[in-house]
C-alpha cells in the first residue's frame, strides 16, 4: 500500500503529539527517582532540577526505611491491598452473576438499588456514624469493609456475564450443575481477564487508601503508606547549612514517593495482557 504525502504528514503528527505525551509522562519521574538518588549538595548546585545524577547515594532510602514509619506502613497498606482487593472481587462477582440472570426475582428492583448508591450516597458524617456503631474505628478493617464493592464495577460484570453464551449455562444445567458450580467450574474460568482488570482497579485504590484512614484512624501504627509519606512531604524544607552531611526533606520527599509508586509499575507489566482484554468487558460481541 503506497502512502501519500498527506498520509505521511498525519502519522508524523502523531508520532509528535504520542512522543511529548510520553515525555510529559517519563520526564517526571525520572527527576523523582534521579532526586532521591542525587546527594543534596548536588541537587543545590544544579538549582534542585536533575535528571541524570552525576553521583548516586542511596542515602535517603536507608533514612527512609529506618527512621520513619515508612515499614509500618508498607505492611498495613500490603494488608489492605491483598486482603481487600479479595474482599472487593468476591462480593462482586457474588452480587453481578446473579443480577446477570434475567429470571432472578427481584432483579430491576435489586439493579435500581445498585444505580441509586451511585447517584446518591449517604453522607460523610452518616458515613462515619455507621463505622463507628460497627466499632471499626482504629482498625485496618475501617479502610476495607466501607468500600467493599462499588456499584459502577458490578455493573461492569453483570455485563459482562450477560454476554456469555446462555447454551453454556443451559448444557451444564442440563448435566445437573447447579448455579455456584455454574459460577465456580464455567463462569469464573472465563472471567479471568475482566476479574483481573477490575482487580487491578481495586488494588489501586486500596494502594493509595488517604482519606478513610485520616477519617477513621488516629492509631499511627495503622496509617497506611500514603498517610506517612504526606506526613513527609508535609515536613519544612531543613537548613541548607552543612549540605554535605545533612540528609534534607526534600530528598526524603522523593524518596517516599518513589518508594510508594514503584510497587503498582512492578505489578502492572505482570498483568498488562489480562488488562487489555478486560478493557472489552461488558462490550456487545457480534
Amino acid at each position: 500500500m503506497v502512502r501519500g504525502w498527506e498520509d505521511r504528514i498525519v502519522n508524523t503528527i502523531v508520532v509528535v503529539i504520542l512522543g511529548l505525551a510520553a515525555l510529559a509522562a517519563i520526564v517526571p519521574l525520572m527527576y523523582v527517582i534521579a532526586v532521591s538518588i542525587t546527594p543534596f549538595s548536588e541537587v543545590l548546585k544544579n538549582g534542585g532540577f536533575i535528571l541524570i545524577p552525576k553521583s548516586v547515594t542511596f542515602s535517603a532510602y536507608h533514612k527512609l526505611f529506618t527512621e520513619t514509619n515508612i515499614p509500618k506502613a508498607f505492611w498495613v497498606t500490603i494488608f489492605i491491598t491483598v486482603v481487600g482487593t479479595i474482599v472487593n472481587l468476591i462480593l462482586t462477582l457474588l452480587m453481578a452473576y446473579p443480577l446477570s440472570r434475567r429470571n432472578l426475582p427481584g432483579r430491576s428492583f435489586f439493579l435500581l438499588m445498585v444505580v441509586f448508591t451511585m447517584l446518591f450516597s449517604g453522607g460523610l458524617i452518616p458515613t462515619y456514624l455507621v463505622v463507628k456503631a460497627l466499632g471499626l474505628l482504629d482498625s485496618v478493617w475501617s479502610m476495607i469493609l466501607p468500600n467493599a464493592i462499588w456499584a459502577f464495577n458490578i455493573l461492569i460484570m453483570k455485563s459482562f456475564f450477560e454476554n456469555l453464551p446462555e447454551e453454556l449455562f443451559e448444557s451444564a444445567r442440563m448435566d445437573g450443575a447447579k448455579e455456584f458450580r455454574i459460577l465456580w467450574q464455567i463462569v469464573l474460568p472465563l472471567s479471568i481477564p475482566s476479574m483481573l482488570t477490575i482487580g487491578l482497579f481495586y488494588m489501586v485504590g486500596h494502594w493509595n487508601e488517604f482519606f478513610q484512614a485520616i477519617m477513621y484512624v488516629t492509631d499511627r501504627n495503622l496509617f497506611p503508606l500514603q498517610v506517612v509519606i504526606r506526613e513527609i512531604l508535609m515536613l519544612t524544607q531543613q537548613p541548607l547549612e552543612n549540605a554535605e552531611n545533612m540528609l534534607p526533606t526534600e530528598t526524603m520527599q522523593m524518596a517516599s514517593v518513589v518508594a510508594a509508586s514503584l510497587p503498582i509499575i512492578i505489578v502492572y507489566p505482570f498483568i498488562q495482557k489480562h488488562f487489555t482484554k478486560g478493557m472489552l468487558v461488558g462490550s456487545v460481541k457480534g
